[in-house]
């Protein structure tokens, strides 16, 4: 007698796969009508690169946001952060500094505001949003006393990096004069891209990843299960402030100048795209590659407004409030496929969110 043939079952889709799924999707579906209907720069790779060489500073802040809802919590003081960092390098590279006491300065300001606002989050359980939001005014206050007026970067060193560009020439595009122009991309990008990596690694491949997605899917299973809950909590919003550092120089390589008003809305904006990336406000389930979508899909937004003819700044606002409320609902769906029946019976087996044991969502 022969062996039957055993058919491989597919797997179903966790919550977050299933959501990044979604976000992935969508995001090709605007570019692509996008492409057919307005064509112009969106055919070209070159307005890809635009949107990730404007946004560098906006993923990576992004990516600390994504950290720190994923494991219950939330952080707005980094668009603040940001600010301090910009002014603070430039004011010290006008001064004389180097570019590499410039970097240690960024990062010296966001591991500070991480390590003060982790401690009072995680050891003495002050509720996050009110320290991130004391952080957020500490630091645009801190970035006025560095420097009441605008500063600019004078450093020479610094303005050949911030004018380095990557040409990638197969991805570029003819001009009417016949000319290639290849497609540039700036060095924060790579920096950004990098950084999108190494927390996807560490999110999905280490321990302390692991133990932020149980934090946030809940806080006394995983202390049941051995994990040091404030310890996870502390790091996590340490890595955010790290961020939140780097975050700032790239910004500051972007534009070459320190305002007062630098990244306002950052915070916001990383909260969105973290969201529309597929992270739950309510923790326990994110994926930073969907962040990275996320700040895409957000700027293609803003994109097809413009070039619709609402050049007004409150359509912006409104079609990504609109596209906010959007993923949350979304996002409620998902969470109803905790219970049984309703909603859940509608989706197809395979895509089907895993659920644990505890009853609690799966990563």
């Amino acid at each position: 007698m022969s062996n039957p043939i055993k058919k491989r079952r597919r797997e179903p889709l966790t919550d977050t796969q299933l959501l990044l799924t979604i976000t992935v999707c969508i995001f090709f579906g605007m570019y692509f009508l996008a492409m057919a209907v307005w064509g112009g720069g969106f055919l070209r790779w070159q307005q890809v690169f635009d949107m990730l060489n404007n946004n560098a500073s906006l993923i990576i802040v992004a990516c600390s946001l994504t950290i720190v809802m994923i494991g219950g919590g939330i952080d707005i003081s980094v668009g603040g952060v940001t600010a301090l960092v910009v002014m603070s390098c430039v004011v010290h590279l006008n001064s004389g500094g180097s570019i590499l006491s410039s970097i240690l300065l960024a990062v010296g300001i966001g591991l500070a505001f991480g390590v003060v606002q982790g401690y009072l989050v995680a050891y003495l359980e002050i509720q996050p949003f009110i320290i991130t939001l004391a952080g957020m005014f500490f630091a645009r206050g801190m970035t006025t006393i560095v420097s009441v007026d605008p500063q600019k970067a004078a450093h020479e060193g610094f303005l050949k990096l911030m004018s380095t560009k990557v040409e990638i020439p197969w991805l570029g595009y003819t001009a009417k004069n016949g000319n290639l122009i290849p497609a540039r991309m700036e060095i924060g990008v790579i920096v950004a891209l990098v950084i999108v990596a190494l927390v996807y690694l560490m999110l999905r491949k280490t321990r302390l990843g692991r133990n932020i997605y149980a934090l946030g899917g809940n806080s006394q299973s995983a202390l049941m299960l051995g994990i040091n809950v404030k310890r996870t909590k502390f790091i996590s919003y340490l890595i955010s402030g790290l961020l939140a550092g780097i975050g700032g120089f790239v910004f500051m390589m972007h534009t070459g100048a320190g305002n007062a008003t630098n990244a306002a809305g950052a915070e916001m904006n990383a909260i969105a795209s973290a969201i529309i990336g597929g992270t739950l406000l309510t923790g326990g389930v994110g994926n930073v590659i969907g962040t990275l979508f996320g700040v895409m899909t957000l700027t293609t937004i803003k994109s097809i407004v413009t070039v619709s003819g609402l050049r007004d700044p409150w359509w912006q606002s409104i079609t990504t409030g609109a596209m906010l409320c959007f993923f949350i609902l979304l996002q409620s769906v998902v969470l109803s496929n905790r219970g049984k029946g309703g909603l859940k019976q509608m989706l197809p087996p395979w895509l089907r969110a895993k659920e644990k044991a505890d009853g609690g969502l799966s990563s």
